[in-house]
């Protein structure tokens, strides 16, 4: 191979990944806003690109929804907070609450699409399922010393109720279907995360 066909096959495939990363920019970027199943057609005006510019990319919308999906967890990283366990329980469930839904109400957007698309998406259903078991974890971790005093068969109806009340399904029940800003519904997520761990030490 020559120079020059070397340099004509690089300049295609840079070419080819900045369509790529458009398409997906694109497709976050409808979300983003509101539209909760972005068309082919709506992604790739945004993009700036033709329709079979989309498709040659990305198989199908399912493909584009995955990558997708991993770009948005890129985005999320610098949300990602590391809270001691050693600190006064005050302070870890401030810190917790003000941690865990920021990054909730920053995600509502494309969560609710994601949503949509998770019984008919297995790439989908994949991630959201890693989302949630991570957010179980970090709750077992920053909450370690409180749910060491529940017994045996208490401790696993805890850890889903702290789950159930940290989720994203209660943060849009709090601030889309009851109208509650985010300090109301920051104070409301507090209360419950409070009032699961209250055990006589």
């Amino acid at each position: 191979m020559t120079t020059q066909s070397a340099s004509i096959i690089d300049g295609r495939t840079a070419r080819g990944n900045r369509t790529r990363v458009a398409v997906v920019r694109a497709m976050l970027s409808l979300l983003d806003d509101g539209e909760l199943r972005p068309t082919a057609k709506q992604i790739s005006d945004r993009a700036g690109v033709s329709l079979r510019s989309v498709f040659q990319h990305f198989a199908d919308l399912e493909t584009l929804f995955a990558a997708a999906a991993d770009a948005q967890f890129e985005r999320l990283g610098p949300l990602d907070v590391s809270i001691a366990d050693d600190l006064p329980f005050a302070e870890r469930l401030d810190r917790f609450v003000q941690a865990r839904t920021g990054w909730l109400e920053t995600v509502t957007p494309v969560r609710r699409s994601a949503v949509l698309q998770e019984p008919f998406s297995r790439e989908i259903a994949r991630r959201l399922a890693y989302v949630r078991k991570v957010h179980r974890a970090e709750i077992v971790r920053v909450f370690a010393p409180e749910l060491a005093r529940f017994g045996e068969e208490e401790l696993e109806d805890v850890i889903l109720a702290l789950h159930v009340a940290a989720e994203w399904y209660t943060w849009e029940t709090l601030r889309a279907q009851n109208g509650l800003s985010v300090p109301e519904a920051r104070r409301v997520v507090s209360k419950m995360i409070s009032a699961l761990l209250k055990k006589e030490a």
